[in-house]
């Protein structure tokens, strides 16, 4: 690697540990960096999802106050991503990449109009349901969070406008809380999903090294911004991601 490639990747990794933090869509800022600098797809995506694991735990620890009170939520929430990581991976190295690419952009743009609609959504529920009904969404949502812990394992690109757009439309909750537990479960995806490929796959590790640290300091930077957002500047920059995330994938 020369140091043009280096510094570009680190840049691009700093922005894309910051883009996690506040939303979840940082790969679709690495990924095409390393397709651009001519690695494989496939090692791009092995060796960029390795490296991106310290970003979102770094980005995990700056959200660690909104994240008091949610311990159960976590371990229900939790399981599935590990699950669902798991299956990702895996279906990574048996599957061509092609597989997911019909449906990925629909997916993000729902999640958009989910996350915008998150106010009203949370009347309508808020008038249906007791307040003993189960503010975590039930089954529908294990389900859901389980979805998107494959395709995260799978690919990773904009898993945490998923779970934004699913957290926002069905939970009661702060939108800054619902963050940080975005981000606890993309380190648990990400997590899973890298051990899998150190185990049975090759990594350039000079890459995954560079967006370690790069997405490390983003990461970090990106907490502290993202804690100060309003939930409508949030909510905005969550759509403004999703779209765009969107419009890249379609046109690739």
């Amino acid at each position: 690697m020369d140091a043009l490639t280096m510094i570009a990747i680190g840049g691009a990794s700093v922005a894309a540990g910051a883009i996690n933090a506040v939303v979840g869509s940082g790969t679709l800022i690495t990924f095409p960096t390393l397709l651009a600098f001519g690695y494989p797809p496939v090692l791009a995506n092995v060796s960029n999802n390795i490296g991106l694991v310290p970003g979102v735990l770094s980005a995990a620890h700056g959200y660690r106050h909104e994240l008091k009170g949610q311990s159960k939520r976590l371990v229900r929430f939790g399981a599935c991503s590990l699950v669902g990581g798991l299956v990702g991976a895996l279906l990574l190295l048996a599957l061509p990449v092609s597989a997911f690419d019909a449906v990925v952009p629909v997916l993000i743009l729902l999640a958009c109009c989910l996350v915008m609609l998150q106010p009203r959504l949370n009347r309508w529920l808020t008038a249906r349901q007791g307040e003993d009904s189960d503010q975590d969404g039930g089954m529908p949502m294990l389900c859901g969070v389980l979805g998107a812990g494959i395709y995260g394992g799978y690919f990773g690109a904009a898993q945490g406008v998923l779970l934004m757009g699913m957290f926002g439309g069905w939970l009661r909750d702060d939108l800054q809380r619902l963050n940080a537990a975005k981000n606890v479960l993309a380190t648990i995806v990400n997590g899973v999903a890298a051990v899998v490929f150190i185990a049975v796959t090759e990594v350039d590790w000079a890459v995954a090294g560079v967006i370690a640290l790069g997405s490390t300091l983003g990461g970090t930077l990106g907490a502290r911004v993202g804690r100060r957002l309003s939930p409508d500047a949030l909510r905005g920059v969550i759509a403004a991601v999703g779209i765009t995330a969107s419009v890249i994938m379609l046109v690739d």
